[in-house]
């Protein structure tokens, strides 16, 4: 079973209409007992760090979500959901994440022509190509909506860099952990064959 992560924040439906259309159920659960017993887990997520941080504690689903990733089992962070792994966040203030990847999240500081947030489609490019990325090619567009990017203390679990007036990561792998900051659910064909393609993981 692949489990989305209910905390009540985040495009949670549309994911999980992007798993079907490539042929795969998933369930949307704020269950605990349902997220440990899950065989992937994903963590989608659109707002503010401070509250979804909050709102996962309330929930009770930090530990599950710990425990999945330290088992092995393969876990996809989306948007977010990449930035609350992270050990803290500078978004309106200074709150603590998961801590499961050590580093931080921080604002685009950016000369004046580059709006933000960061919204459109923008081209990834390869440091390291993750099972997830299979057949999708470098530069290929995804679709972004973001103000913050995550900025990893070690380089090493950088998959993607994105240009925005400046190189960013715009994902991460770490052994069974994925996560990206763009919207696979949104980004048409690629997008989809990268939620099959995790979907697929052995």
């Amino acid at each position: 079973m692949i489990a989305i992560v209910d905390y009540e924040m985040g495009n949670l439906r549309s994911v999980q209409k992007g798993f079907e259309r490539v042929g795969h159920a998933a369930t949307i659960t704020g269950d605990p007992a349902a997220l440990a017993g899950a065989e992937k887990i994903v963590l989608p997520g659109v707002g503010a760090f401070r509250d979804a941080i909050a709102a996962l504690r309330e929930r009770k689903l930090v530990e599950p979500i710990r425990q999945a990733i330290a088992a092995g089992k393969p876990f996809l962070g989306i948007c977010l959901g990449l930035q609350l792994l992270f050990d803290k966040s500078y978004e309106d203030g200074e709150f603590e994440g998961l801590g499961v990847v050590s580093g931080e999240v921080v604002r685009f500081n950016l000369p004046a022509e580059y709006k933000v947030p960061h919204m459109g489609w923008n081209q990834v490019q390869f440091r390291r190509r993750p099972p997830v990325f299979e057949g999708i090619e470098d530069g290929q567009h995804f679709y972004f909506v973001h103000s913050y990017y995550v900025a990893p203390r070690d380089q090493g679990v950088v998959a993607t860099e994105t240009n925005y007036g400046a190189a960013f990561c715009s994902s991460i792998w770490r052994d069974n952990l994925f996560a990206v900051q763009f919207h696979p659910e949104k980004s048409q064909a690629a997008g989809l064959r990268l939620l099959k393609n995790f979907a697929e993981l052995g």
